[in-house]
């Protein structure tokens, strides 16, 4: 790994150790009652807390330090006050930050109040899908694999892999090459992942069609079915030694 890459990933390191614990805090603000505003206000404050910047806010048309999405929204959820968690609200937090010129970016979906059975396991099939796609980002593997392994997951449990939207590259950029879609394209064969580099592998999927919409926000994506969407995100760092998580928080 050359010098670039070595600063690189120790800075990244240290950015995502700080957005894990904005993320993590802010998941146990969002209480019932809580509306979006206040959590996007409370962003910023953690960001800022943390000697970092709101990323988000930096891209063109946008001014939110996160987005915020529940039920059937999966994707770029404007931070409204008009929106406040009630019981069985299944709840989308996408956050990220920059950190001493390096961007990190992560998501985290989870619920509140009662909810079924069939939530609760398109929750936990979502993270599975997740783990098994991190598990591929080894020098040598390529994009191809990272997704074909999210979709086959997905698909095992009849759900939808969304193919609208995809996971990033990121570093000097919140977004950089290679887009990493959550179904495999034969075309994303070509390009190996090396040591060194650094992605923000994204599922996003739906408990029913996998077509989104998007609203008259010009931002926001949703289910076009109506049905629940999920989206879970970490920034990952290639390694020889395998896939280095950087937005898990350290125990």
């Amino acid at each position: 790994m050359d010098s670039f890459l070595k600063h690189k990933a120790t800075i990244m390191r240290e950015g995502g150790r700080r957005l894990a614990f904005v993320r993590d805090s802010l998941v146990e603000f969002a209480q019932l009652g809580v509306n979006f505003a206040e959590i996007d206000q409370k962003a910023f404050e953690l960001i800022k807390s943390q000697g970092a910047k709101a990323n988000f806010a930096m891209v063109p048309g946008y001014k939110w330090a996160t987005c915020l999405m529940k039920n059937d929204e999966v994707c770029h959820g404007i931070p409204s006050a008009q929106k406040m968690i009630e019981p069985g609200d299944f709840i989308k937090i996408d956050v990220g930050l920059l950190y001493e010129g390096f961007h990190v970016d992560t998501t985290v979906s989870f619920y509140r109040g009662e909810v079924s059975e069939g939530t609760k396991n398109f929750l936990q099939h979502g993270q599975h899908a997740l783990d098994r796609a991190i598990a591929e980002a080894i020098p040598g593997n390529t994009v191809y694999d990272i997704s074909f392994q999210m979709e086959k997951t997905l698909t095992r449990h009849n759900l939808g892999a969304v193919y609208q939207l995809t996971g990033h590259g990121i570093g000097k950029q919140l977004h950089e090459d290679p887009n990493i879609p959550c179904f495999a394209q034969k075309r994303d064969k070509k390009e190996k992942l090396y040591e060194g580099q650094t992605v923000a592998i994204e599922v996003m999927y739906t408990q029913g069609n996998p077509d989104l919409k998007q609203d008259t926000d010009g931002w926001t994506f949703r289910t076009i079915d109506g049905s629940i969407g999920g989206m879970i995100e970490e920034t990952v760092l290639v390694t020889a030694n395998g896939p280095e998580i950087l937005t898990r928080p350290i125990s």
